[in-house]
């Protein structure tokens, strides 16, 4: 441990920093990942898995038993918050639903606006400690909202191989099934490339920490790949 008395203000800056590897050497890290998987598929999701998850899962796919389960394992009070939660997001993103309004502006000339939803898209939705299920509701129910046909989330499994039961609650209440026990960079990797479980997805939304970033800046620059 460094103890640092009584420093002046203009090395504060400075002090409280981060630590963090150089964006270098984590960009190469997660090419080396991304290149793996793009090869290999869900072989190559099965080892980083195992590696970062430390589980071995030979189904990555949320069953629907496991789906029904979550319904008697999140308590009444949780269940309520995030009914209500969902239901103010929606009124919400219900306004940014636009409605066709043809103009003509000039005789026999009529134009109009379309809204077209992207067809498939990836959710990353971060579990570990603090599972963010407020995360399938911010994304899932806009997801919804605008009418995508296809709307894959992968979340990462604890060492038991189960998603956390809100997560599970939340999404199956949005009316996702496609639900994948895929964390970290091999799940960008699943949804960017596809695999012979994962489709490919036209878009990643979701948050995630330093490598998660990379990883989806990287599969967005293809000619790196």
């Amino acid at each position: 441990m460094k103890i640092i008395r009584y420093p002046s203000r203009e090395t504060w800056i400075e002090i409280l920093k981060r630590p963090s590897l150089g964006d270098d050497i984590v960009n190469q890290q997660v090419l080396d990942i991304l290149n793996d998987i793009k090869a290999n598929g869900d072989e190559a999701i099965r080892r980083y898995t195992n590696k970062f998850d430390h589980v071995d899962l030979k189904d990555f796919i949320v069953s629907p038993e496991e789906l029904n389960e979550s319904d008697t394992l999140v308590d009444l009070t949780l269940k309520k918050a995030i009914q209500t939660a969902k239901s103010n997001i929606e009124k919400f993103h219900s306004t940014q639903v636009s409605v066709r309004k043809p103009i003509e502006t000039t005789p026999g000339v009529v134009c109009w606006q379309k809204s077209v939803p992207i067809g498939k898209v990836g959710l990353y939705i971060p579990g570990g400690s603090a599972p963010l299920f407020s995360t399938v509701l911010m994304l899932g129910v806009p997801a919804k909202l605008a009418g995508c046909k296809d709307i894959i989330l992968c979340t990462p499994p604890n060492q038991e191989g189960k998603v956390h039961p809100a997560i599970l609650y939340t999404a199956k209440l949005i009316g996702l099934s496609r639900i994948y026990k895929i964390g970290g960079i091999q799940s960008i990797a699943a949804l960017a490339f596809g695999t012979l479980t994962v489709p490919h997805v036209d878009k990643i939304f979701g948050p995630g920490n330093l490598y998660v970033t990379a990883a989806k800046q990287l599969v967005a620059m293809k000619e790196l790949l």
